[in-house]
């Protein structure tokens, strides 16, 4: 059984299972110091909804970003999740730790040596809801599951999704790509366009998508098994901006 920890620091709020604990806490912290105060320098890289210039010698957090937001086409913020969480879970792999699980509103990163399953949150009233999880073999690891929704979370959203999961081997961009699937789902019509258009992102390995009672999967998933865990619902992060959905 994995013993997952709570930690909240400004306006996110982590779920992590790792041995070294504090460590991964110091890299949360760290990493969004940095970032904040490359912000205070370009203050663009915070509000720009498209890939914006890097000023010279950017904190690795920032170059992450800038990539991933250079392959999706989105604002860089719309990594800043999926990357924290990455490089906090890179902070326990340096420390020895065999397993790390770091989520971050949504925003997951694995590296594990046994299965792990995911859950998949989409709001109630849907065709998903909290009835499937993704069962993440050990030879997938490590790989980042990133969602977004214009349902739950305080993120912008210029589209109409219920859920939109990317899975990728690196986070930044698995967040980035959730961002951009969101955005172009508007109504059933766009589902389809919008699983051809994610899946051919170079780096992205598979997403699902729920939209009213529609459910898209495109590209190279982990296989989805039924959520057997009556506490799911009360796993699932938010922050007091969160739709209650």
């Amino acid at each position: 059984m994995r013993r997952f920890r709570s930690f909240s620091w400004k306006d996110s709020n982590f779920r992590i299972h790792a041995r070294s604990l504090d460590a991964v806490t110091r890299e949360i912290i760290h990493q969004r110091g940095c970032l904040e105060a490359y912000i205070a320098r370009h203050p663009a890289f915070r509000t720009s909804l498209n890939p914006t210039a890097l000023l010279p010698d950017p904190p690795t957090i920032a170059r992450r970003m800038s990539q991933a937001a250079a392959l999706t086409g989105v604002g860089p913020m719309a990594a800043v999740a999926g990357t924290i969480a990455q490089m906090a879970a890179e902070a326990a792999l340096r420390e020895g730790d065999t397993e790390v699980i770091v989520e971050n509103g949504g925003d997951v990163f694995l590296a594990c040596h046994d299965t792990a399953l995911v859950g998949l949150h989409a709001g109630n009233g849907n065709a998903v809801g909290d009835e499937l999880a993704f069962a993440v073999p050990p030879g997938e690891m490590p790989l980042a599951i990133c969602s977004s929704s214009a349902r739950m979370g305080h993120s912008l959203s210029l589209g109409d999704c219920d859920l939109a999961t990317v899975v990728a081997r690196d986070a930044s961009l698995a967040d980035a790509a959730a961002t951009l699937a969101c955005n172009l789902t508007r109504t059933l019509h766009d589902v389809d366009a919008t699983l051809a258009r994610i899946t051919g992102i170079p780096g992205v390995n598979g997403l699902l998508l729920v939209k009213g009672e529609r459910v898209g999967l495109s590209g190279r998933l982990p296989p989805l098994v039924r959520s057997r865990d009556p506490l799911q619902e009360e796993k699932v992060t938010r922050d007091s901006r969160s739709d209650p959905e």
